[in-house]
């Protein structure tokens, strides 16, 4: 008899590859580290090449997940150990203490009443409580309460107000063994650190943000329908500029292209186009490497009067003097000068970084998991090279198709 097949991380690579395989009748288990599956993608406000918001891939796979009697999985959950060999993997997983089960009608009761505050994902925006739901596409579409900064038995409201008994505040970890037949590593990408690069002032600059945090700000627009407008004062900008390479192909962060940063920032660009039609946007890069389909995405753009495309590094960028705007110091290679601009935003495109939660396994120069791991185990998509989502789900297929074979 088979094991299931493990896949670790449930972002849209690992989601992928566990409805493509249990439709195919195999057995799976997936773990993801945080409390809901969908990962980076849940939180977008669309993606390329066709600009379709996130609903648009994960709820279909969410229904499939639901219907799949062959599908597990676990949240909030962390592969601690992997031993033995292909066929009979033996696997530790330690998994956190939900603080809500699955009684939860996510009613939102929980949330109204609690007193503590948490920050966002990624420190942006405005604070939320301790028992929150994500803001994007969220499954399971439970509440839950981040039990680092929850007071526990010192509070209670939440208990208090909960019609269902789905609070359980004593709640603890707990580790857990399995076999498995196969390993599908699908732990994905973070950003790298924008406070390293001290020039850009991003630690100390609330309108200098991550191409990340943008997207977020974005997507919350959205939803909310609400205007947008910059973290420092609530004023709606009108120029913002996108600094491309910001860490990437630089010897003192990341040597390598990123890959995505390009077609990101050219999509935020086309969003601001669309929907706010009274912002200029001015994208500063050293080389545009939009490939594939996406290299329509730069053709619009390139006949768009509101999107300004500058060959040009950004040396610094420095508050003016009346505090108002960014002042950027820039270097344009077409125009043989060296420009200082002033605009109210700064979008800062930060190359990927992998996420590494499996120490036994291989790595390559840059910290990517090396395609040549023992056998049995596969590591897919943006923890193997930077890629987009359309590339990681076709990676994530042919991992599944390479993990089904006995």
């Amino acid at each position: 008899m088979d094991f299931p097949i493990l896949i670790v991380g449930g972002g849209i690579s690992g989601i992928t590859a566990a409805v493509e395989l249990a439709e195919t009748g195999r057995e799976v288990l997936l773990v993801e580290k945080e409390p809901y599956l969908g990962g980076n993608v849940a939180g977008f406000n669309n993606y390329f090449p066709k600009l379709c918001p996130p609903a648009c891939g994960l709820e279909i796979n969410f229904r499939r997940i639901r219907s799949n009697p062959l599908i597990s999985y676990y949240t909030s959950a962390e592969v601690q150990e992997i031993s033995g060999t292909k066929g009979e993997f033996r696997v530790t997983i330690s998994v956190g203490a939900r603080l809500i089960n699955n009684r939860c009608t996510s009613c939102g009761k929980c949330t109204e009443v609690c007193p503590v505050d948490r920050e966002g994902p990624d420190s942006y925006g405005p604070a939320k409580k301790a028992a929150y739901i994500p803001g994007g596409l969220a499954f399971p579409m439970k509440y839950t309460i981040d039990a680092e900064i929850c007071q526990k038995e010192a509070c209670g409201k939440c208990v208090e107000v909960c019609d269902y008994n789905a609070i359980q505040l004593d709640a603890r970890p707990v580790e857990i063994e399995l076999r498995a037949h196969r390993i599908i590593v699908a732990t994905g990408w973070r950003l790298y650190d924008a406070s390293r690069i001290e020039n850009y002032r991003y630690a100390g600059e609330p309108d200098v943000v991550t191409n990340l945090e943008f997207e977020h700000l974005l997507a919350t627009c959205e939803r909310e329908h609400k205007k947008l407008t910059r973290p420092s004062d609530g004023e709606t900008p009108k120029r913002i500029a996108f600094v491309q390479c910001a860490g990437s192909r630089d010897v003192n962060h990341l040597p390598y292209c990123s890959a995505v940063c390009c077609s990101a920032s050219v999509k935020h660009a086309l969003t601001l186009a669309e929907s706010y039609p009274g912002i200029m946007a001015e994208i500063f890069y050293i080389d545009l490497r939009l490939t594939g389909r996406n290299e329509k995405l730069l053709n619009k753009a390139e006949q768009d009067d509101a999107i300004k495309l500058t060959k040009g590094k950004v040396g610094r960028i420095e508050r003016d003097k009346n505090g108002n705007g960014l002042i950027l110091e820039v270097e344009d290679i077409m125009a043989g000068t060296r420009r200082m601009d002033s605009f109210d935003m700064v979008v800062l495109a930060m190359g990927l970084v992998p996420n590494r939660f499996l120490p036994a396994i291989t790595t390559n120069e840059n910290g990517f998991y090396s395609a040549g791991q023992i056998q049995g185990i596969y590591p897919v998509a943006s923890c193997k090279r930077p890629m987009d989502v359309a590339s990681s789900v076709k990676d994530a297929t042919a991992a599944a198709l390479k993990a089904m074979h006995r």
